[in-house]
């Protein structure tokens, strides 16, 4: 494997001499776009915040490619995008996210969002570092508790972290740094324009003297809260940030020391699972066994719930044999008898109209249905939690995107004021949107309350295959008109069971609703509206969405509905192509709107060597994706030979492997080049899973795959053993959304790759979908295997 960063250009500046422009004092310059407003707090040791104003929102002006000769006018995401309206929500209460400087000389940062292994506690400490000249090591970043004063500045999603708390870190930072240096001129009898900071110490450049910032902590702080105006570092300045940094946990993860919220000690908090429904959304009738359970070594308590039978035991071991020997007659669920026919069914009854028929003589049309089809996004820490509810209080630790949501809505489910509830965030083991909903901790104080206990809840993975949350099954219809080699319109219409967003996303879009370029469209319809874009002018294009069907438990999973738009629109792309006689890659080439997204592609081309001689039965595919001010493209290879797609791998599905990927990236400015590149592993691993082998079986109400074991997400028999990474050189000054970027692209990548591979376009995903099941599904009552799980067994 291979990864790679091209060399950074560096963006030029004003010159500005030691101290001058970076703090308070005589002497600064004049105001320019890099100027801000931060706060000192009134504190015992120095503490600050950061308020940024309208222009930190302004992205950098696009490059535009050649003049195109069908042009398409920009799509509402091209003008103002799902990340914009989650930076500009969060822009009211930015300066209640604070940087205290303590008595040892670290900084300590309390991060309002979730770190659930995307590394945003890592970036978050760079930027800090940068502004404060602080050694990364001295930056302490932990997590906030819910605090309901933030509003809509405590939710995790959207590939938004960095983008959002960018400039307040900076500002707060850069406070920060000017306050100690003034706090040492005084201290020291200098100038302040003398003196320098450096590795975590104020340092005279006249005597040589030197104070640590833990000896001017609390000289630097305030009696009472005072704005400070602050200039920020140019980017020629940056010495932390756009460097490739290790993962300031990384210690901790490879060690087995980083807690979890299973790993959360609280006195009595014993372990604790539920026996739940054979079908999605099953309601219990009857509990036939209720005092034999009970009676069962270790068990200490079994009550009802809303979402099934709840057990405490000793070890989870045991709360195993009891689900397992619970005797429980169940209600119908919410998708009863529903199967991926059905479902399918529903969804073609729901597809929006195609308004632009091909013209007899004058065009032609490329027209397709894609499917994909249902899939999971269980990350390897199933759904836990840990509540201790009393009369009058209840505190809950959990790994939570949407802290304050949860804090609302179990505050409201246990008839107690929001300021009686604690909600703690702890790191999470993955997400993929699943931890954007509270499930967990919701049902764990449900049960605290009912047994009058603390409990340690933990879902059996069975239990997060078929009652969590899924990435919905949707189609895409398409329909391109062309002539004499080029592209006159562009319709797509996605139709999809619908996404649930009440994690607190739709209050967002309700406080934004007069400010979004969208109209009046309901939540899933801006949001799909303000994610989904075309790179291409393909003249008059149209994206539209319609969803059907409540009935599912449903969530967004890495890029919400673009994997599969993205997926749909390059396999289009591709048979336009074919269709004029044209390569693939100059054809994209050709149409492309911005040169960024140029620069990505002719990347990958280059280093994957687009167009080189293969076997019959392999083949090259790329594609690219824009979201959030940040392109990706990706090239990727495929074999699909029957003497490869025919050696059955152990307790595997036989099908085609990715040989070769690689990948280029823009998003603007990388804070730590390293983390960028891992995400993108993920993502392209992401993409692989949902073109060629990750998708769920729908029968008879129920998801048949249960576990891991009959899930196939992409393993190392299927990661490509050529993988190359390239960390495009800074276009902007501000950083791009990341987490979610490299799934499209490599999912489409991989699909043309197959269809050129197979000489027909795929059209259902993951294309094993259709092929009998290669596992035996566990049975539906009880849902959990016969065994107990490895590791479950020991005692808290």
């Amino acid at each position: 494997m291979t990864v790679r960063e091209d060399a950074h250009q560096q963006h030029e500046g004003r010159n500005e001499g030691p101290g001058e422009g970076r703090g308070e004092g005589p002497g600064e310059p004049v105001p320019d776009r890099r100027r801000f407003l931060g706060y000192v707090l009134a504190a015992p040791t120095l503490t600050v915040a950061a308020q940024f104003g309208e222009a930190v929102l302004a992205p950098a002006p696009a490059r535009a490619a050649a003049p195109a000769l069908v042009p398409s006018l920009p799509g509402p995401s091209e003008i103002y995008d799902l990340n914009d309206m989650l930076t500009h929500a969060a822009l009211p209460t930015a300066n209640l996210i604070t940087i205290r400087i303590e008595a040892d000389g670290s900084a300590s940062f309390a991060l309002p969002r979730a770190e659930v292994g995307q590394g945003i506690t890592t970036s978050s400490a760079m930027v800090i570092a940068e502004e404060l000249d602080l050694p990364l090591e001295k930056v302490r970043v932990t997590l906030a508790d819910a605090r309901p004063e933030l509003l809509f500045n405590q939710m995790t999603g959207g590939s938004n972290t960095t983008i959002a708390t960018f400039t307040p870190l900076r500002v707060a930072a850069a406070v920060a740094r000017g306050r100690l240096l003034r706090a040492a001129a005084l201290e020291l009898g200098e100038l302040l324009g003398s003196l320098t900071a450096k590795a975590g110490a104020v340092v005279s450049s006249a005597t040589g003297r030197s104070l640590g910032y833990g000896e001017l902590a609390a000289k630097a702080a305030a009696v009472s809260d005072a704005a400070v105006a602050v200039v920020l570092k140019k980017p020629s300045e940056f010495t932390v940030i756009g460097t490739a940094q290790r993962r300031v946990d990384a210690l901790e993860a490879v060690t087995g020391r980083k807690r979890f919220a299973m790993d959360v000690r609280v006195p009595d908090a014993l372990p604790t699972m539920v026996c739940r429904p054979p079908t999605i959304n099953g309601t219990v009738r009857s509990v036939d066994n209720l005092a034999e359970v009970r009676a069962m070594p270790g068990i200490t308590d079994v009550v009802r719930i809303s979402t099934g039978v709840a057990v405490r035991g000793r070890t989870f071991g045991q709360c195993i044999d009891a689900v397992r020997a619970l005797s429980v007659t169940w209600g119908p669920g919410t998708a009863e008898g529903a199967s991926d026919a059905t479902v399918q069914r529903k969804l073609r009854a729901a597809e929006l109209p195609l308004v632009v028929p091909p013209l007899p003589l004058l065009t032609k049309a490329v027209d397709a249905r894609f499917t994909f089809h249902f899939s999971s996004n269980s990350a390897l820490e199933t759904n836990c939690a840990v509540a201790d509810v009393r009369a009058d209080s209840a505190e809950i630790w959990a790994s939570l995107k949407t802290p304050i949501v949860a804090q609302e809505q179990i505050a409201l489910r246990l008839g107690l004021p929001i300021t009686a509830v604690k909600v703690h965030v702890t790191e999470g083991g993955g997400s993929f949107g699943r931890k954007l909903f509270h499930d967990a901790a919701g049902e764990a104080a449900e049960i605290s309350r009912a047994m009058g206990k603390p409990v340690k809840l933990m879902w059996h993975r069975t239990d997060d295959f078929r009652q969590g949350r899924t990435h919905p099954m949707s189609t895409s219809r398409v329909r391109a008109t062309y002539t004499l080699g080029e592209v006159l319109t562009y319709e797509q219409r996605h139709t999809s069971v619908a996404t649930d967003f009440g994690h607190g996303l739709g209050e967002i879009i309700t406080s934004s609703a007069a400010q979004l370029p969208v109209g009046d469209l309901a939540f899933s319809e801006t949001i799909f509206a303000l994610t989904q874009q075309s790179p291409y002018h393909f003249g008059v294009t149209t994206q539209l969405l319609s969803e059907t069907d409540k009935g599912f438990n449903t969530g967004s999973m890495r890029g919400i509905y673009s994997p599969n738009v993205r997926c749909a629109q390059e396999l289009v792309v591709d048979e336009l192509a074919r269709r004029m006689g044209k390569d693939a890659y100059d054809f994209r080439r050709r149409h492309l709107k911005e040169e960024r997204a140029r620069a990505v592609l002719d990347k990958v081309a280059e280093l994957g060597r687009w167009g080189r001689a293969m076997p019959s039965g392999t083949a090259q595919g790329i594609a690219l994706h824009p979201e959030y001010h940040a392109f990706v493209a990706v090239l990727a290879e495929i074999d699909c030979r029957p003497e490869t797609t025919g050696r059955r791998i152990p307790d595997a599905y036989t099908g085609p492997r990715v040989t070769k990927v690689v990948c280029a990236v823009d998003v603007g400015l990388a804070v730590n080049p390293r983390g960028l590149e891992a995400q993108m592993m993920g993502g392209i691993a992401d993409g692989i899973a949902l073109a060629l082998t990750s998708g769920l079986h729908l029968e008879n109400g129920h998801f048949q795959e249960g576990s891991w074991d009959n899930y196939f997400y992409t393993r190392q028999w299927n990661t490509p053993p050529e993988l190359e990474i390239v960390v495009m050189p800074p276009t902007s000054d501000r950083p791009g959304g990341a987490g979610e970027l490299a799934v499209g692209a490599a999912m489409a990548a991989v699909a043309c790759a197959y269809g050129r591979a197979t000489g027909t376009m795929p059209t259902t995903f993951p294309v094993n979908h259709g092929e009998p099941l290669s596992f035996e599904p566990l049975p539906t009552t009880p849902p959990i295997p016969a065994s107990p799980v490895d590791g479950l067994d020991r005692a808290f």
